[in-house]
């Protein structure tokens, strides 16, 4: 059980439909998508700003110490820092990987001055095995406040991630469809 009384759920899967609703566990709230909508798994490609259809086991929680406290969670946790990004470069060997920066490589910094990195959650999606150009950084993160689409994640506001991540664990998925 979370600090709260909240029962961890084993095998849970939350659902995140093109629609724009997040549910699962009592939950519904609204969730933004990838600007490309939603394409079959094996159809995404980098860059594309689409959210690939499938269920996506949560891996494990970053999060800004300096923005907020280390999330109530069973999911493993890891405190951002300014150096850290992600490998979006499909040539490159590290491709869908966490990197250290300075990074020589195409990557996106996961430290934003926005507040959308605040909290991600690594997916699973193009994960083992890591395929070239199918995608990366398909994250579960925080929405902006207008719930503009992605570019091809899945984001809900910080309350409902936060009460999301208190009942999640590494058995715990992401079902986006369509």
């Amino acid at each position: 059980m979370s600090q709260k009384g909240e029962q961890r759920v084993t095998d849970l899967t939350f659902t995140a439909s093109a629609r724009g609703k997040f549910s699962g566990n009592g939950l519904t709230c609204q969730c933004a998508l990838g600007r490309g909508g939603v394409v079959v798994a094996d159809q995404k490609r980098e860059g594309d700003g689409t959210s690939p259809q499938g269920i996506w086991r949560m891996n494990r929680v970053f999060y800004r110490p300096d923005r907020l406290a280390r999330p109530d969670t069973a999911l493993p946790v890891v405190p951002l820092r300014e150096i850290d990004g992600w490998c979006d470069a499909p040539e490159h060997p590290l491709y869908n990987r966490a990197v250290t920066l300075p990074f020589e490589a195409s990557h996106e910094k996961l430290w934003r001055e926005d507040h959308v990195y605040d909290l991600i959650v690594e997916l699973s999606h193009n994960s083992d095995p890591v395929i070239p150009a199918l995608g990366s950084a398909v994250f579960f993160h925080l929405a902006h406040d207008d719930y503009r689409q992605t570019e091809g994640c899945v984001a809900i506001l910080r309350e409902h991630m936060l009460q999301t991540l208190k009942v999640s664990d590494t058995k715990t998925s992401i079902e986006i469809s369509f």
